[in-house]
């Protein structure tokens, strides 16, 4: 199975929806291009004129089974049979507990753990920053250049990838520090790649910098980050990055908070990035892929700090039982996925590494398991390209491949973890279509290669 176009997007259905939608919703919607969904299966979305999309994208990251798993639709269905809601904050359910107890099991190596459930990875995020104040009787939060973690206020508080998620909506909340995340390809020590790979030390930025002249080490209640950085453009970190967090951390009393709303539930291979670099941190904040497309978010932190009091948090959704239900099928399906995501991602690399021998606008790839980003660059000066990426996201849409950018000009490939190799050939193909007509339109033919240091 393909991509099919059969009417020009968008066709005369979706049009009428778009419409209605510009008359009654938000201006705040992002809108990424006109498609309009009336039913997804596996990595495919159907729109409402009969168009077939292959999804690359997963909702962003968060369609981890693939649209309308079987098993998860079956959950929903059966759990939505029995209760729609009882507060699980003030009473008991078997779902809410089979879930907090599955999700503390993961990652043994972190010590027994305690989970409160959330409707979303920003409430998570919002929890989380609570926790560690509370625990630590500490007020600073530091936090990462390039990182995202939502859009209520504490949330874009500790953002600093797009500044229009911030603009005129001060003042935030007080107290959050924001240092050089450890890019590996433009590493705040102005080291060159492999050199930062294998020796970086960009953590000590803290001691010799901000521990000096900002802040003192006693106030800071904790640190947070994406151990994959997301939004900011899928960047893998050193892993000496991570270790000298750790360390840190461990010698200042102060907590390390993993936000893995967009690696954690099987996007990397593992089922939480935090397997990958072996660092692991005192929270981890989940969401997104949790419940395959169900709202629902966990805070999984070390028993020893989650210490907040009986009604110093609380959720009158977080936990609904059906969206637990969601979760714990969700868990089931993707736990014997791993070995294919790896597999899969490896091939679809190996793909994306073929494709940039022929198209030199391509840059840097990165990534592990299917969660893999793209940086295009201009050839001759290798700056961020965003207006070829913000092009190419729009003329895939309009040839039947789902993509999303992410940074200054990176495209992401999150696809759901269900897809083969024969999905990923299929859109790589519309890909290598697609940038032989950008290449054409923008005069990149023959370019010459990019510096093999970038």
């Amino acid at each position: 199975m393909n991509p099919e176009i059969k009417v020009a997007p968008p066709g005369p259905k979706a049009k009428a929806i778009i419409e209605q939608d510009k008359r009654y919703s938000s201006p705040s919607y992002i809108k990424e291009y006109p498609l309009v969904v009336d039913r997804g299966e596996g990595p495919w979305i159907f729109d409402v004129d009969g168009n077939r999309y292959l999804d690359f994208m997963a909702g962003i990251a968060v369609a981890s089974t693939g649209h309308s798993h079987p098993k998860v639709v079956q959950a929903i269905k059966d759990a939505a049979d029995k209760f729609l809601h009882i507060c699980g904050t003030d009473f008991y359910y078997d779902t809410f507990s089979k879930l907090c107890e599955k999700l503390a099991g993961y990652l043994p190596s972190m010590g027994p753990k305690k989970v409160f459930l959330t409707n979303s990875g920003t409430e998570a995020i919002e929890g989380a920053l609570k926790l560690v104040r509370h625990h630590t009787r500490r007020q600073y939060i530091i936090a990462m250049k390039g990182g995202f973690h939502g859009r209520s206020y504490g949330a874009i508080s500790l953002n600093s990838s797009k500044v229009g998620q911030r603009a005129f909506f001060g003042p935030l909340v007080p107290g959050v520090i924001h240092i050089p995340y450890a890019y590996p390809y433009r590493c705040p020590m102005q080291k060159k790649q492999a050199e930062c790979m294998s020796a970086c030390s960009c953590g000590t930025v803290l001691e010799k910098d901000w521990f000096l002249n900002h802040v003192d080490p006693r106030e800071v209640a904790a640190i947070f980050l994406e151990p994959i950085l997301g939004e900011g453009g899928y960047v893998m970190p050193p892993v000496k990055f991570l270790q000298d967090l750790r360390r840190i951390c461990d010698e200042h009393g102060i907590l390390l908070v993993y936000d893995e709303v967009q690696s954690g539930i099987g996007r990397t291979g593992e089922m939480f990035a935090a397997s990958i670099f072996d660092v692991m941190p005192d929270v981890i904040v989940s969401a997104k892929g949790l419940g395959s497309g169900m709202p629902i978010g966990a805070i999984i932190a070390k028993e020893k700090v989650m210490t907040w009091p009986r009604g110093s948090h609380g959720s009158t959704y977080g936990g609904n039982p059906v969206c637990c239900a969601a979760a714990l099928a969700t868990l089931e399906v993707i736990e014997p996925l791993l070995p294919q995501v790896k597999r899969v991602g490896e091939h679809m690399l190996a793909g994306l590494r073929a494709l940039q021998k022929q198209h030199k606008v391509i840059g840097d790839i990165r990534g592990t398991g299917l969660m893999i980003g793209a940086e295009f660059v201009d050839p001759k000066t290798r700056e961020p390209a965003g207006q070829y990426v913000g092009e190419l996201e729009q003329l895939a849409f309009t040839k039947g491949l789902l993509l999303l950018s992410c940074g200054k000009s990176t495209i992401r490939f999150a696809p759901p973890l269900v897809v083969t190799e024969e999905h990923v050939d299929a859109g790589l193909k519309v890909l290598d279509a697609c940038l032989d007509e950008l290449d054409e339109r923008h005069g990149l033919k023959g370019s010459a290669p990019l510096d093999e240091k970038l």
